[in-house]
């Protein structure tokens, strides 16, 4: 027998859920040398993760993925709050909208099966040359022990045994990986996690629900509306999903699914006809019939969170395989891909060289703090959802007023993702500010509707900053008097210099290639001049906007004050390739964007 084929790549991906995909796709953008690999000989067709939030949507957008996104996928707008009644059934206790963090550029929650999403990831990655090894899976993994190789970029210190799941002889059965980096994308049964060690800490809860996939009939008139019903028979949530399909959470008791023998759940106690049956008693005295089951499952709720979320940093585990919790928040595949894009970013700038490898280390610093502030939250959620009401009526509604509507508006900017903030670290310098009093350091960029200031076509600042590699530096300058030009020119000046951020830390000697410099301006459409801008800072013509409303009136307009920007200064907002504010400072700081950049960056210009 011949010896097994013996490969080379800068990133090894195992998993092609949605955490896995978002990684891969990422970097096959990016020109990154991956592979990805799964056991599954297709991808997902039916049922799993269907939710998308707000924020993960703006990401799709940073990706040029969100027009498909919005297209298939349908839009939630509305939640509505159900609760018992003293003759035995629910009614309406009141409708709210869906999304209630002001901020968010998509105010609504987005529904699409995840074999949607992976499909979006799957044409994406064809497009850049890369397809998913099926079926493939691990049967080993070793990382090397020696400092050297381990320190060294151009080394492949992470040997992979894969096997082929669908060989027709044992020539090809089996394959040898080297791999720079390794992500283990593969699931809340991980087994890079397991083989590797690492424990997951947390608990199982007592909550059981069941979750089936249907087109109903049904009289309820919420069905297409984003629905938390609590009965005395039990709870219920309605996510409408595409077309015509729905799906229905629904709580169960331990009779219902135990064994009484083992204690241990058991499914086979259970089949969509007794989920069915369940539904109907909490929906009464709405009707509600399958036309159709495309989907259904039981699950008991686990809330764990992995001890660590790497190995020598050169393997990372991500999505399920380092958190685990209930899916009603909608946050299960939101925070498996704001994973690995988290995570992509910086493998492709370490990898490239314009990084140093210590920024690896945020990663888990970022992600795994935020998976435990899931972990609380989830919670909350999933014990105010799996405690039945009071049998006398008595009790708070689960209604506006009731402790449902009540996390969910204090929780907007979590549950959506668009308030998610990073701690203080080497890529996010929280340093008190008063230059852009609404922005936060640590959170995603504000949208903002802007105008081009060379033909006004309106553009929201979301959409210049994509998930590129670079790091979008933000100058706003205000209005253009005699007095701020010849400010910016001195600034200019500084920022030409060898010994300036932007060439240290420009990896070919091109600023461009490593940061995207955008300019906003303060003024009038009629009589704006954009080159009144020094060349640095409108590296090209688009790259220079206006804080004025667009022709129709209908756009832009106001942006400096709800940003809270005062336009006679100039203020420098740094915004992380991820989307995230990394530091922001006045133009006589430009000393702390040195240190900044510096902390994490790869000089390489010789400093005179």
């Amino acid at each position: 027998m011949s010896p097994p084929v013996e490969n080379y790549v800068d990133v090894l991906i195992i998993g092609a859920g949605p955490a896995g995909l978002m990684c891969a796709n990422a970097l096959a953008v990016a020109g990154v040398n991956v592979k990805i690999i799964d056991k599954l000989a297709t991808r997902v067709t039916v049922g799993q993760a269907d939710g998308i939030q707000p924020r993960t949507t703006e990401v799709f957008q940073s990706y040029g993925l969100a027009e498909r996104l919005l297209r298939e996928g349908n839009h939630m707008h509305m939640g509505a709050f159900y609760h018992p009644t003293p003759e035995g059934g629910i009614k309406c206790a009141g409708r709210v909208p869906d999304i209630s963090a002001s901020s968010a550029r998509y105010p609504f929650g987005l529904t699409l099966q995840q074999g949607g999403i992976e499909a979006i990831f799957l044409d994406s990655m064809k497009d850049h040359g890369l397809q998913v090894g099926r079926p493939r899976q691990p049967s080993a993994i070793e990382i090397s022990e020696d400092p050297k190789e381990l320190s060294s970029l151009s080394s492949y210190p992470v040997k992979v045994t894969i096997e082929c799941l669908d060989a027709v002889d044992d020539e090809n059965k089996t394959e040898i990986v080297h791999a720079k980096f390794v992500v283990g994308a593969d699931g809340a049964h991980s087994w890079v996690r397991k083989t590797l060690g690492i424990e997951m800490e947390g608990e199982q809860t007592d909550y059981i629900w069941g979750v089936v996939d249907m087109v109903p009939d049904t009289n309820f008139p919420d069905i297409r509306n984003h629905a938390v019903v609590n009965s005395r028979s039990g709870s219920s949530i309605v996510i409408p999903r595409e077309g015509d399909t729905v799906r229905i959470y629904i709580q169960l008791s331990n009779a219902d699914v135990l064994d009484p023998l083992t204690g241990r759940a058991d499914k086979s106690r259970v089949n969509p006809e007794k989920l069915v049956s369940v539904a109907k008693k909490i929906f009464h005295p709405f009707e509600l019939e399958p036309k159709f089951i495309e989907w259904w499952t039981v699950y008991i709720i686990g809330q764990r969170v992995a001890s660590s979320y790497s190995v020598k940093d050169r393997v990372f585990i991500a999505g399920d395989a380092c958190h685990t919790h209930s899916p009603k928040a909608g946050q299960g595949m939101n925070a498996s891909m704001n994973d690995t894009h988290n995570l992509a970013w910086k493998l492709a700038q370490v990898l490239k060289g314009w990084s140093s490898p210590s920024l690896l280390m945020t990663y888990e610093h970022e992600r795994r703090k935020y998976a435990q502030d899931l972990i609380d939250f989830d919670k909350k959620v999933a014990a105010f959802l799996s405690k039945r009401p009071p049998v006398n009526g008595g009790g708070a509604p689960p209604g506006p007023g009731g402790p449902a509507f009540a996390a969910k508006k204090v929780y907007a900017g979590f549950v959506t993702g668009i308030g998610v903030r990073y701690s203080s670290s080497a890529i996010v310098d929280l340093k008190p500010q008063v230059y852009a009093k609404n922005i936060v350091v640590g959170e995603r960029m504000l949208p903002q509707a802007f105008v081009c200031a060379a033909d006004i076509r309106p553009v929201d600042i979301h959409d210049m900053l994509p998930a590129d590699l670079r790091f979008k530096v933000l100058f706003f300058v205000g209005h253009l008097t005699e007095t701020k030009v010849s400010e910016l020119d001195t600034l200019a000046e500084e920022l030409s210099k060898p010994t300036s951020f932007l060439h240290k830390y420009s990896a070919d000697g091109n600023i461009s290639t490593v940061f995207d410099i955008i300019t906003i301006t303060s003024g009038t459409k009629e009589t704006i001049n954009y080159l009144t801008v020094p060349a640095i800072f409108r590296p090209h013509w688009s790259k220079v906007l206006l804080d004025d409303a667009d022709v129709t009136g209908s756009q832009g307009g106001d942006g400096y004050e709800k940003l809270g920007i005062d336009p006679d200064q100039i203020t420098i907002v740094v915004v992380r390739p991820d989307g995230y504010v990394g530091i922001i400072v006045p133009s006589s700081a430009v000393g702390d964007l040195e240190n900044y950049f510096g902390s994490f960056m790869i000089s390489c210009s010789p400093v005179s």
